[in-house]
């Protein structure tokens, strides 16, 4: 069988070259299955090839995490559209498996709602994450958060359901209406929401897995997304609790930033103290280890390919 990243006669090409036809369909086939699945959280190409590496069959792309590590800022919506649409483009292009991408407001009113899916949906994003607050928003686990009118995020729903070009790229529709309204609020909300076309329900931050509990009954034949923030208002529950629970996708944003953060300070303690990376170097992957993370030799295979210079026959 021919390689699905070979063009016709051609080299196989590195993944950041090579088409991934059939992502939007495989994340509704995980939406629909009978199992919970993760998707841990990415920021940048780094992380979003360590998450494909180990085996997940999809990725969250962060807001927090883009803007931690592109602006210095926590997530406080002070990123442009345009900032992150660039990042977007380049993490879809480094991985096979679905992306799922932070989405914030949409943007604006309907128009800029449109827009964000069509061109979140030319990047490679699979599903898009549209929540209910103001702009600019705050991170669902800080205070501050301020609530549009129900109405209006029907209307980014409704916008972005009818703006997909296939019928598989996935909506979700994030509510914070638990923090400053209640649960019941928030499940109310949820139920506009999903009646508005949404394929998948994010109720944000409840505060106990009772309260996950009840998210999971008043949804039971709904795909239901649990956000597993570590130190945040909902407890870390196993993913088989979870599914129990009735939900369907566990995202953990920030696991991997928190964990590069921790390492990289203890890393650097240690350089500090002790002159050298030796004390920690069976912490990281080698040179060559890292670059084959990056298919580095097919990259040096299609570089090769056009460098070689070919003799002529003598006849």
């Amino acid at each position: 069988m021919p390689d699905a990243n070979a063009p016709p006669s051609g080299p196989v090409l590195p993944i950041g070259f090579a088409d991934s036809p059939g992502r939007n369909r495989r994340l509704r086939e995980l939406l629909a299955g009978p199992d919970l699945f993760l998707a841990p959280g990415a920021f940048d190409c780094v992380t979003a090839r360590l998450v494909q590496a180990s085996g997940f069959p999809a990725l969250y792309v962060t807001g927090a995490g883009i803007s931690m590590s592109a602006l210095g800022a926590p997530d406080v919506g002070a990123l442009s559209f345009g900032e992150i649409l660039d990042r977007l483009r380049r993490i879809c292009d480094v991985v096979s498996i679905p992306v799922i991408a932070d989405g914030d407001t949409g943007y604006g009113g309907p128009l800029n709602v449109i827009r964000t899916v069509r061109e979140y949906e030319r990047a490679g994003v699979s599903g898009i994450q549209i929540e209910d607050q103001e702009w600019p928003k705050k991170c669902g686990h800080e205070p501050g958060r301020k609530l549009v009118p129900a109405q209006e995020m029907q209307m980014r729903i409704r916008a972005a359901v009818e703006a997909r070009r296939d019928a598989d790229f996935v909506v979700i529709a994030r509510t914070d209406a638990r923090a400053g309204e209640g649960l019941a609020a928030a499940i109310g909300r949820a139920r506009q929401y999903r009646e508005a076309g949404a394929d998948v329900i994010f109720v944000e931050s409840p505060q106990s897995e009772a309260e996950l509990a009840d998210v999971g009954q008043a949804f039971p034949d709904v795909p239901l997304l649990a956000n597993m923030v570590e130190g945040g208002k909902t407890p870390i529950l196993p993913a088989e609790r979870l599914q129990a629970l009735g939900f369907r996708l566990a995202i953990y944003p920030n696991a991997l930033t928190r964990l590069i953060a921790k390492a990289g300070m203890e890393m650097l303690a240690s350089l500090k103290e002790t002159g050298s990376t030796n004390a920690v170097s069976g912490s990281m992957y080698s040179h060559g280890k890292l670059w084959e993370l990056f298919d580095n030799a097919t990259w040096r295979a299609l570089e090769d390919r056009y460098l070689r210079v070919e003799t002529p026959a003598k006849g």
